[in-house]
């Protein structure tokens, strides 16, 4: 059969979600280290913007196109079944999530090695993060609250400041998740940054971890580190922030991955000087 034929037999819909589950499977066996509750926090983003490519009944494709407002969107989760690479369904699945951002500012963080591909596509290149591992401990410092206390409005603007779109529902999520950690530095009355500890299915992932300046960036990421002791946390800095990569050199981190930001259809507000840790690279 030949490679159009094939991609013409797969059918392409929405993930269930225990299929969700089996996707997150996939990525563990990609070494993307997944966090142990992504597929219930990511699912109920955008519920229709997490796609399966189908054959026989069997899922052999998938990517996640998950759509935030009427101007920005972002994409993830890009995997073909090893057995099934090289006959067009990753294009196809890939065309689909890009019909379903329209004209809208799409993201995504492409490895070093698909760039080339997602330039073709219409990806233009916008900074490089680096996944960096760190060991967990130290003590708590002073000067931090759980995100549990502040005020969610608070919270929910200073996110949506740093983010290029509202994502209360995911939000809500995430900072509450079972097994994870959420702090913030607050100074009268205002809020300062915020991080998050995931736990995941190596150690533990920080982010986001967004804040005002590095002194506040430090404090949270001592104290997220304090969480989780004796075990391996990694955090996604963006090189476009100078004092992200000057915290991890401060602390000595080396790199373990990269990923480069992309965007087609132009390019979203981005508060570099505010983001010391990207969220994820599923989901921006």
């Amino acid at each position: 059969m030949s490679r159009d034929d094939l991609a013409a037999q797969m059918i392409i819909r929405p993930v269930t979600s225990a299929e969700m589950e089996t996707v997150v499977d996939w990525a563990a066996d990609e070494n993307w280290n997944p966090g142990l509750h992504d597929a219930e926090m990511f699912l109920p983003t955008d519920p229709q913007g997490f796609l399966c490519g189908v054959l026989d009944g069997k899922i052999v494709a998938f990517v996640s196109s998950v759509i935030y407002d009427q101007s920005y969107g972002f994409l993830g989760f890009f995997i073909v079944n090893p057995d099934m690479r090289g006959k067009g369904l990753g294009r196809k699945i890939a065309q689909a999530s890009f019909d379903r951002q329209g004209s809208r500012v799409a993201g995504l963080d492409g490895v070093v090695e698909q760039q080339e591909t997602y330039k073709r596509w219409g990806f233009k290149m916008a900074f490089s993060s680096l996944r960096y591992q760190a060991m967990g401990g130290g003590g708590l410092p002073d000067g931090l609250v759980e995100v549990a206390k502040v005020p969610w409005r608070l919270l929910a603007d200073y996110d949506a400041a740093c983010f290029p779109a509202k994502r209360e529902g995911f939000l809500r999520r995430w900072v509450n998740q079972p097994g994870g950690a959420a702090l913030a530095v607050m100074h009268e009355g205002g809020l300062k940054g915020f991080g998050v500890l995931r736990p995941c299915r190596v150690g533990f992932k920080i982010g986001p971890l967004f804040a005002d300046g590095p002194d506040q960036a430090e404090l949270i990421y001592q104290g997220l580190l304090a969480q989780a002791p004796g075990a391996p946390v990694f955090l996604d800095a963006p090189q476009n922030n100078p004092d992200a990569v000057a915290l991890v050199k401060r602390h000595r981190l080396e790199p373990v991955f990269e990923c480069g930001r992309m965007y087609k259809n132009g390019e979203p507000p981005w508060r570099a000087n505010h983001v010391y840790g990207i969220t994820s690279f599923e989901l921006g």
